[in-house]
């Protein structure tokens, strides 16, 4: 059985490119997931997962529609093999039937790994150039040095609770545990 599945980062999307594609692979049957492939649990994904039989094919209109990461993908494509289910992508003309298909995944698999790590160092990179050029992260501190010096004294006598601090100072607890640090 081919069996399609279909995502769309937010429920405001219509998955209905995706749809299209997969009904006009002869997909019999599709599954829908309306979240962020960040998120742990998909649970269109899960049922998919559950009704999958041995020689069936999994399709997708493209490969970042079923993994959230490549290792996501490649537990994925594991758990497809040890089924004894296939995987086909109807975009990058993937399908792991075929041996070709098998090495087409792993070569597309280095390669988001390998833009993934390009990203994480460029994005090191611009982080401690900013450093030495004295921008620092985050948000700004709702505290001024002021503010600080006295949560630490308040802290330091005990006159008032963590709770009690953070309420007059309108930060949370941990901020004020920060602060006491």
């Amino acid at each position: 059985m081919l069996v399609g599945y279909a995502r769309v980062s937010t429920a405001a999307q219509n998955e209905a490119l995706q749809s299209d594609a997969l009904n006009r692979e002869g997909c019999e049957r599709l599954y829908v997931d309306r979240c962020s492939g960040a998120r742990a649990s998909r649970p269109e994904l899960d049922r998919m997962l559950d009704a999958l039989r041995s020689g069936d094919t999994v399709v997708v209109w493209k490969l970042d529609r079923l993994g959230r990461s490549v290792g996501n993908l490649v537990d994925l494509m594991n758990r497809f093999q040890r089924m004894g289910v296939n995987f086909r992508s109807v975009t990058e003309r993937m399908d792991t039937a075929t041996p070709g298909g098998i090495l087409i995944f792993n070569v597309f698999a280095s390669m988001a790994q390998f833009e993934r790590d390009l990203i994480r160092e460029r994005t090191h990179a611009g982080l401690a150039a900013a450093r030495a050029r004295g921008r620092k992260g985050g948000r700004p501190s709702k505290l001024s040095d002021k503010d600080k010096r006295r949560i630490r004294e308040l802290g330091a006598s005990r006159a008032l609770t963590i709770r009690e601090i953070a309420d007059k100072y309108q930060v949370s607890r941990q901020t004020v545990y920060n602060t006491i640090k």
